[in-house]
């Protein structure tokens, strides 16, 4: 795991990394070079409605189509006197973005990967159309139909909840938007463990709002994967430095992405968009899991057990909780989500 290139994003140098500042340059020429020196060939694509750019490196593959790997390189900058580093937000993923490119830089078989460091994602621009993500799928840099891919991550880089938490917790990464694709949510199952040190684990795209770059994908109907481990206590805040970081995590994170992207290359049927896909159950699944593991430290867990386990009986065929039901499901995962956060 490059821990030098998760430094040096969050050095003085890059001051936090907004986009068109001085700060985010910096951070963008150490994207550039970190995948130089990963054996690809990077190149920049404004983004002028932020100020800044995409990195970008095509890994061609043998079969027609493309995947797209990302993850924001940008963050909030410096605000008065205080330096928000964005350590976990989003410099962890780009180290890992660039393992996984470096993994991958020699390899041709299937589909071709297209590893994309994205400027522009944090506030205001998510707010305000000019991410670089959006910029992106508007205008790609290969035909957008022959897109049938993209995983996005964010907030990679922390163990989830306190130290003292059995790894069965600590070690979860969640991956929504699985249920979008028919096939995926399969082959997420296959490889949940696969990786010793990282545990990944489904969750339905609706439990939280869209808050990243796969939005931009998923509005183009372009099917997608979403990895996160939530928002850490020290979201947002200056004090989102790379002390806070797990690295045996986030080591293990990229090499469990890197086979995850060959299995994906290598599937033999087209990955079409599932409008209506549903994964209230296999989040329900998850959650029990985590609770389960959860519930010698809290009477909460042991509680919430009981109503998951309801829920999850309310489930039809498909996977699909009632309507009036499933904002509960939402509300279920979030407070696991702050508490978690400590």
């Amino acid at each position: 795991m490059n821990q030098q290139l998760i430094h040096d994003l969050c050095s003085p140098r890059c001051a936090g990394r907004r986009p068109g500042t001085p700060g985010g340059d910096a951070a963008r020429a150490l994207v550039v070079e970190a995948l130089r020196a990963a054996g690809l060939d990077p190149f920049e694509q404004p983004v002028p409605a932020c100020g800044g750019a995409n990195v970008l490196a095509a890994i061609a593959g043998d079969e027609p189509g493309w995947i797209v790997v990302g993850a924001h390189f940008d963050h909030l900058g410096t605000i008065g006197r205080e330096v928000f580093w964005g350590a976990d937000d989003n410099a962890a993923a780009v180290a890992i973005l660039v393992d996984v490119g470096r993994a991958l830089a020699a390899e041709r078989a299937g589909r071709g990967v297209i590893i994309a460091a994205f400027d522009g994602e944090e506030p205001p621009f998510f707010m305000t159309g000019a991410m670089g993500s959006q910029a992106f799928v508007a205008a790609p840099p290969v035909p957008r139909e022959s897109i049938e891919f993209m995983v996005c991550m964010d907030l990679v880089g922390h163990r989830l909840g306190s130290p003292l938490l059995p790894d069965d917790v600590g070690h979860s990464v969640f991956a929504l938007g699985a249920e979008r694709s028919a096939g995926t949510a399969a082959l997420l199952r296959e490889l949940k463990r696969a990786t010793p040190g990282v545990i990944v684990r489904a969750a339905d795209a609706e439990i939280v709002p869209p808050l990243s770059d796969y939005d931009a994908f998923w509005s183009a109907r372009i099917p997608f994967l979403f990895l996160s481990a939530g928002r850490s206590r020290v979201y947002h805040t200056p004090d989102d430095t790379p002390d806070k970081l797990d690295a045996p995590k986030i080591a293990a994170t990229a090499q469990w992405l890197a086979e995850f992207v060959r299995a994906t290359r290598r599937r033999a049927e087209p990955i079409a968009f599932a409008e209506h896909g549903a994964g209230d159950a296999a989040t329900l699944d998850e959650t029990a899991e985590l609770l389960q593991a959860l519930a010698p430290f809290s009477r909460e867990a042991a509680g919430a057990l009981r109503r998951v386990a309801q829920l999850r009986a309310a489930c039809d065929r498909t996977g699909r909780l009632p309507d009036h039901v499933r904002g509960e499901l939402a509300s279920l995962v979030i407070g696991i989500e702050s508490a978690l956060a400590g």
